[in-house]
């Protein structure tokens, strides 16, 4: 048995802004005296920033002190504070660090600035103090885990060496003169079609061959395999025309025995491959075997602005006209649709 643990730290940080008007009224209020920012929030502790014209002690001469500290020392803990002054004409460095650590709460934190300062505008100072208060790190157990890998499944591998070996085979599909020997139960259980064929009312259960018309031996070899496995098998050059159009022979064969999987599977592939030349033939295919999604993206790409002219000047629309004038009539119902940019 294995068991594990996370550590991570917890840090909560706030940002106040401090901001002195009148800046040469208030020199001269004395050596330890202050102004007093409002109280702000930090990890569930109030702070306050106090600036001191004329500084804290009398040494510090010709200096102006600020001091970061809580409102409430009785606490314990741990945060880091930073103190700095504000560019506000976006002429020096945004901010000038006057003081930084990581500190207890019981200590002060005191930035010190020769006055006056080149951050003053217009008579203001803007002192920006940062606070990261640190708190108890998190310690989250994970998951106890046995160390015994599970593999992944291998059912689509039985059950393609089923169909390869031919084992237990109880009809043979002729396709073109080639024979598939398969298993009734199988072709059934995820062909409609093919149940109907085998096994519905007006089927010759004893009947072991049935003939294939209208289909390539590899398309319906290919049929099988997804039958048989859940995917297509692996298809060459699928972005040459030849890989192309065994993939739109794959479509029909799928929505001939209603293979919807199969059939979206076919789509998403021809989606992907749109260009000028073929999106008129494809459109003609998914309008004649109902793939709306297939038909819907044909559209979309066929009316785009920087395409639309180019898809009408091709042969393929010339041929779309003639072969399927509803798809025509789809393009420009889609063309008068304003578009969502």
């Amino acid at each position: 048995m294995r068991t594990a643990s996370i550590c991570s730290p917890c840090a909560v940080r706030g940002t106040h802004t401090f901001t002195i008007t009148g800046y040469s009224l208030h020199r001269g209020l004395g050596v330890g005296k202050f102004l007093k920012s409002a109280s702000f929030d930090v990890g569930g502790y109030l702070w306050c920033i106090c600036y001191f014209p004329d500084g804290i002690v009398r040494r510090n001469g010709g200096y102006a002190s600020v001091y970061v500290g809580l409102v409430n020392e009785l606490v314990e803990g741990s945060a880091s504070v930073e103190v700095r002054l504000l560019d506000q004409a976006n002429k020096l460095p945004p901010s000038v660090v006057l003081s930084k650590k990581r500190r207890c709460f019981s200590l002060a934190c005191v930035g010190e600035f020769l006055q006056p300062s080149a951050y003053l505008r217009g008579d203001n100072l803007v002192i920006e103090c940062e606070i990261t208060v640190f708190k108890e790190p998190e310690v989250t157990p994970t998951a106890t885990t046995i160390g015994i890998p599970v593999p992944p499944s291998d059912l689509a591998e039985y059950f393609r060496e089923l169909l390869d070996k031919g084992e237990e085979a109880d009809v043979v599909f002729e396709v073109n003169g080639e024979a598939f020997p398969a298993h009734k139960i199988v072709v059934s259980a995820r062909s409609p079609v093919f149940k109907a064929e085998l096994f519905g009312p007006m089927s010759d259960r004893t009947r072991l061959n049935i003939i294939v018309e209208d289909m390539q031996p590899t398309v319906f070899k290919a049929l099988l395999h997804f039958v048989y496995t859940d995917s297509l098998p692996p298809v060459e050059n699928l972005d040459a025309d030849e890989g192309k159009e065994m993939v739109k022979h794959l479509l029909v064969a799928a929505d001939r025995y209603a293979m919807e999987r199969m059939k979206l599977i076919c789509e998403s592939i021809l989606c992907k491959g749109l260009d000028v030349e073929n999106v008129t033939g494809i459109l003609a295919l998914a309008d004649q075997h109902h793939c709306n999604e297939l038909k819907d993206a044909c559209l979309e790409f066929i009316t785009s602005p920087e395409r639309m002219d180019d898809v009408m000047a091709s042969q393929g629309y010339a041929r779309l006209k003639r072969s399927c004038p509803s798809a025509v009539i789809d393009v420009f119902e889609r063309a008068k649709k304003p578009r969502i940019i």
